[in-house]
């Protein structure tokens, strides 16, 4: 199989789209796509100067998609005086898994000369996931706890960092399983949320100034796509799967995704490019319903509708364990 570029071998044949490409021709592909992405998304805004730089925090766990995205940021921004970056890391205090990757956090952070921060579930909220998941007080996944500890720390720092944007590394497929589960639950309101949170461009947003605007520049590129990448440029990633990870509705959605895309390539990117046209038409049809006021949670000031953050209440509930 040769590339449809240059004749050389081919390492990747795209069902989607019929290219088979080389090494070098696959990877010049994820960046373009990458950068396109970041320009459709206008993430850098026009006003955007040396002496008024943007500040993107990226959310740098060590695995695949965050390494691949910091990895094509810095090459693409890193000498950009408009752009400032800095890679965020958070140990959930997960043994043998969390460390492997913080060392290749590191060890990329370190090739790359780009800031790099690491905080702790143990330090910052006083648990660990290993005894959490081992306790379990309300009867749910270890996923769900994460979850919200988590977003708590991402969003707590990057505004702690003076953030404009917080970037993660969610890939097509992750996206497109979002968008099925959302379909699926039939909350059009959560849809149309999840458009002005993370999705579209930042021109066609309504952003909520409590929360640091997010963007997912490699939601375009399958998983497989983004893994292939990672190897072919050597980058330290640490590519294992959560021991605790047990989300057994977004398993299902995921399997049933892979066959789809099996028998009918393309599937994921047409999801994705429905949704994300649908989820904006919601958020302009939706936008100021059912709005609820915000508050700073007593206990540890971040925004809630209550009087006390969801993180902060499953926090007490594993400490009375």
């Amino acid at each position: 199989m040769e590339c449809d570029k240059c004749g050389r071998d081919a390492v990747m044949n795209a069902a989607y789209s019929g290219a088979h490409l080389c090494e070098t021709h696959f990877c010049r592909s994820i960046e373009k796509r990458v950068r396109r992405r970041i320009r459709e998304d206008s993430l850098i805004p026009r006003d955007a100067t040396p002496e008024d730089p943007e500040r993107w925090v990226i959310g740098l766990s060590g695995g695949k998609d965050s390494v691949v995205l910091t990895q094509i940021l810095d090459e693409t921004f890193g000498n950009d005086p408009r752009i400032e970056m800095l890679a965020l890391t958070i140990h959930e205090g997960i043994e043998g898994y969390r460390d492997k990757s913080v060392d290749a956090c590191v060890e990329l952070s370190e090739s790359l000369d780009i800031r790099h921060e690491l905080v702790t579930y143990e330090d910052e909220i006083g648990v660990k996931m290993d005894d959490v998941a081992e306790s379990d007080p309300m009867n749910m996944a270890p996923c769900a706890y994460c979850g919200v500890f988590r977003r708590d720390l991402l969003e707590r720092y990057a505004d702690e960092f003076g953030a404009s944007k917080l970037l993660t590394g969610h890939n097509l497929d992750d996206e497109a399983q979002t968008a099925m589960m959302n379909f699926l639950e039939g909350d059009v309101k959560q849809v149309a949320k999840h458009f002005d949170a993370s999705l579209g461009s930042f021109d066609d947003r309504n952003e909520q100034s409590e929360f640091i605007p997010r963007a997912k520049p490699l939601r375009d590129i399958p998983e497989k796509e983004v893994a292939l990448y990672a190897h072919l440029r050597d980058l330290p990633a640490h590519i294992t799967e959560c021991p605790h990870a047990s989300e057994a509705y977004r398993g299902e959605i995921q399997k049933l995704l892979w066959k789809l895309e099996e028998n009918h390539p393309g599937t994921r990117h047409s999801i994705l490019a429905g949704y994300e046209e649908l989820s904006k038409l919601a958020a302009d049809q939706y936008r100021g319903a059912g709005e609820v006021t915000l508050n700073e949670c007593e206990e540890c000031g971040s925004k809630t509708s209550g009087t006390r953050c969801r993180k902060c209440k499953l926090v007490d509930a594993i400490h009375a364990v």
